[in-house]
Order: structure tokens, then sequence, then C-alpha cells
């Protein structure tokens, strides 16, 4: 077994390989356990048993198709910046209550520097989007401004994380 390199739950540990079915099973979901059992240099049984403990763990949280939405018609991705009038713990639990339900807003951060949040909102337009942030200043959420940056093209988006980037370099760096 590769040298252990985080926790898993428990005295469980996440080494090497299950870094690499991670990757894998982000790559191509769909792969079935003899493929990824190939891939990741284990045998069918022992993979899916490692599979099986990375779901328990919640390091897998499910299964889904990636989705070319260019491909069912014109849609608007524009950027926001917001920023709140106050800044108590109430004024950000408001403002993400009433946020969440909100389909067009398909990522939510909070963020350090110059504004509270980043929104990402997927719309058909920008007058879409124009209605969308419009509805939400008229329903007094704590928004006190908002800056939008349309996209105009996307060259590329990354779907997964770079997991073996990310967490091998720990352990061979010895940290």
């Amino acid at each position: 077994m590769s040298e252990p390199i985080m926790m898993l739950h428990g005295d469980s540990k996440l080494d090497r390989i299950d870094l690499r079915i991670l990757s894998q099973l982000q790559k191509k979901g769909r792969m079935t356990n003899v493929e990824l059992a190939e891939a990741v240099g284990l045998s069918p049984s022992p993979c899916l048993t490692r599979v099986k403990r990375l779901e328990k763990a919640g390091y897998i949280a499910g299964y889904g198709a990636q989705i070319q939405i260019e491909k069912l018609g014109d849609v608007q991705i524009v950027f926001t910046e917001v920023t709140l009038a106050d800044h108590r713990r109430e004024d950000f639990a408001k403002f993400e209550a009433a946020i969440r339900p909100v389909d067009e807003i398909v990522e939510c951060h909070l963020a350090s520097g110059g504004y509270d949040y980043l929104l990402k909102f997927v719309t058909r337009s920008v007058h879409h989007y124009q209605s969308v942030i419009e509805g939400l200043l008229e329903r007094d959420i704590g928004i006190e401004r908002y800056f939008s940056y349309v996209i105009m093209r996307t060259p590329f988006v990354k779907n997964g994380w770079p997991l073996e980037a990310l967490f091998n370099s720990k352990a061979d760096s010895g940290v």
C-alpha cells in the first residue's frame, strides 16, 4: 500500500491509489470497476472495496453527467461581485438563504477583499440576468452594491479538481 497522505474517517488513510481512483472517477464517472482497476493498477475486488470506502467516507459525493449547455441553446454567464450593507452573521445567513433557491445562480463564494460574495449566474441573456438581479434587489436581502462581469466567451473549463497535483506533492515533499 502507498504511503498515507491524509486522514479519511477514524483511522483510515487516503493514499496515492485512493487519489488516483478519485482522479479517474472525476474524468469518467461511468467507467466500469474493471476499467477503473486497470487505470489505477489494482485488481477489481480491492478497487471496488476502495471505491465503496471512499463513497462511505464522503469523498465521492455522487455521480452525474456533464452537460454541454451551449448545445441546448444560447446562454449568458455573468459573474457578479456583491457587497452587503451590513456584516453581521445574520446578514450573511439571510443573504445566502435568499439566493440559494435562485436557479440562475449556480455558484456562490464568500470572498475576502473588496466585496463579500462572488456569484456565478447562468441566464438566457443579459436582459434575463438584469431581471434576476433586479428581483434580488427588490427583495431587500441586504445588497448594498453589485458589479457584473458579462462573460464574452469561455476558452476552457476544467471539470474536477487537480487532486494528485495538490495532495501527492505533500507526500513527496514530506509535508
